[in-house]
């Protein structure tokens, strides 16, 4: 089994661009798609105070999770909300600040009120500087220890129900993305099975010292451990080049990632006993690929299905409980512990398939 799982490895090697491709092409769709259904609101803003008083207060600004703080000219920034395509502008001067809207909304009122914070906590910090005689660097540092180590603390909680829905339009995807791709990762890995029967190369391997179990094994493994890599490789590089935090569940998100891509190694070699060619097989593939990514939730939240059919038809489909498992930990907060029935329905999935997989191929060569 080792030999097979070191041959597997310097053939990939030699010839990886099929995982990188997919790779790339996941990240960049979950990207643009995640990018476009930001829930920061866009206000432009305008200054009429020095370059280096500018950056402090934007800096300080941009630390709203609703709002995102962009400099501009003042023309521009008139435009944009004259056209309609921003609720509000922001002009900044020395002790005060000019919102320039068309009609008064919700936003417009949160954003009054968190701009006169910023003001204010501004205002604080000169007012220290000027009665304690030091720099007004020095005074904002003071007012910024203040609000870390309060004298006291107030601790909010809120109540949410246990069928409440919540949807990240950041994570869903990011995760519906990688686990569609993987799905073909996998797939055309354990496709080799049928290649390497085809060409007589497992006749070989059984005149050898191979047992058809390690055989097996070795194959499975090798699918299961790249398309894993693939997933990690992705989730990576939104965590540590794109700065994605994940809700802080990004060592429990890559644990979670093993039944999933357990469950669809042993889909594709259920399919492999299936068809009777390769073409068979890559027309399969791509037809239940894209059937279970819309069934599974993967292209849009099966929060917002309501259709009976559908929801019932997801049940059967590995995809929905992947979703599952990522989005009760990172959306939802949810423990490994609390996600163990999707993980043992995967893990149910994977050993059922494995084993008529199994049969069928060795039926369909005997």
């Amino acid at each position: 089994m080792i030999s097979i799982l070191s041959t597997k490895f310097r053939l990939f090697l030699r010839n990886p661009w099929m995982v990188i491709i997919m790779s790339i092409v996941c990240i960049v769709m979950a990207s643009v798609i995640g990018a476009s259904s930001e829930k920061r609101i866009k206000v432009p803003v305008a200054s009429t105070l020095a370059s280096h008083e500018t950056n402090e207060l934007l800096h300080s600004l941009n630390k709203s999770p609703s709002f995102r703080f962009e400099l501009m000219e003042e023309s521009k920034m008139r435009t944009l909300v004259e056209e309609g395509k921003v609720e509000a502008g922001l002009e900044l001067s020395n002790h005060d600040f000019t919102l320039i809207i068309t009609s008064q909304t919700g936003n417009t009122f949160f954003l009054r009120q968190y701009v006169q914070k910023v003001y204010s906590e501004k205002e604080q910090a000169n007012a220290i500087a000027t009665h304690a005689h030091i720099p007004v660097e020095q005074a904002a540092n003071i007012v910024n220890e203040a609000k870390e180590h309060p004298a006291f603390t107030v601790k909010t909680m809120n109540f949410r129900g246990k069928h409440a829905v919540m949807v990240d339009p950041q994570m869903q995807p990011i995760f519906g993305f990688s686990l569609f791709f993987v799905i073909y990762t996998v797939a055309f890995q354990v496709l080799q099975l049928l290649k390497e029967k085809r060409e007589g190369v497992w006749n070989r391997m059984i005149l050898s010292r191979l047992k058809k179990w390690e055989i097996y094994t070795g194959n499975l493994l090798y699918s299961f451990m790249i398309g894993y890599l693939q997933v990690v490789l992705i989730f990576s590089v939104f965590r540590f080049g794109l700065g994605i935090r994940f809700h802080g569940q990004f060592a429990e998100l890559l644990i979670l990632l093993v039944p999933y891509v357990f469950s669809i190694v042993a889909f594709s070699i259920l399919l492999v006993g299936l068809v009777k060619n390769e073409q068979q097989f890559q027309a399969l593939i791509s037809l239940l690929a894209v059937s279970m990514a819309m069934i599974g939730g993967a292209y849009w939240p099966l929060e917002i299905v309501s259709s009976n059919a559908l929801l019932a038809l997801s049940k059967i489909v590995p995809l929905t409980y992947g979703m599952e498992l990522l989005k009760g930990a990172a959306v939802y907060g949810r423990s490994i512990t609390e996600l163990l029935y999707p993980m043992s329905i995967l893990f149910f999935m994977g050993v059922v398939f494995t084993g008529i997989g199994i049969n069928l191929v060795e039926r369909k060569n005997g």
